[in-house]
């Protein structure tokens, strides 16, 4: 079994922010394999889905994003599985252009407060990332537009930028499919190019 868990913020205000790309993911996964994420289980709403022949469970942390690990680390202990294989978190990423996706093995936090509570709850760095790029680009004069930190990603996205995310989920949910028939390696080399916007 895998555990494929979106990171974000419980509650109807947060729905289409830049913080909750993860749990928008977890929302296309479900929504294209016919499954609900609704059942209370390890401080999390979760829901069953089978991705490539294998048994997943759809996780979104009731917990707030500052404490997803809690639920993660529950969920993980509860289900006997190795992070380093079992474990795809999928959350939202202010260094990436928006609507960009990228995967990765391991790594740090790069200053994302879910992230750290993942890795300190799990005592690892070692789980499989599929960062969702939420950060503003660049101008059309070639400078780097500052996204705002907290504010802009606890702000709800403009109808432009939902229509750039909508388009990352699907890949996102292509890439998770990739990561459980092929591997994270195979995943990686295709989700990580450079070319895809």
């Amino acid at each position: 079994m895998k555990l494929i868990v979106g990171l974000g913020n419980p509650g109807p205000e947060y729905t289409f922010t830049p913080h909750n790309a993860g749990f928008l993911a977890i929302d296309r996964i479900a929504e294209d394999r016919g499954a609900v994420v609704a059942n209370r289980r390890g401080r999390a709403l979760t829901g069953k889905a089978v991705i490539a022949g294998e048994e997943c469970l759809l996780a979104k942390p009731e917990t707030f994003m500052n404490l997803s690990g809690l639920a993660v680390a529950a969920l993980v202990g509860e289900l006997g599985l190795d992070p380093k294989s079992d474990v795809i978190v999928l959350y939202d990423e202010l260094a990436f252009p928006l609507g960009t996706v990228r995967l990765a093995a391991r790594g740090s936090s790069n200053g994302h407060n879910g992230v750290k509570s993942v890795t300190g709850s799990l005592g690892s760095e070692d789980w499989i990332r599929v960062r969702i790029g939420v950060g503003r680009g660049t101008a059309p004069d070639g400078r780097a537009i500052r996204a705002g930190g907290t504010d802009y990603l606890l702000q709800p996205l403009r109808k432009g930028d939902l229509a750039k995310l909508d388009e990352a989920l699907d890949r996102a949910a292509k890439a998770v499919e990739t990561v459980v028939a092929q591997g994270i390696s195979e995943a990686m080399n295709q989700f990580n190019r450079r070319d895809e916007l």
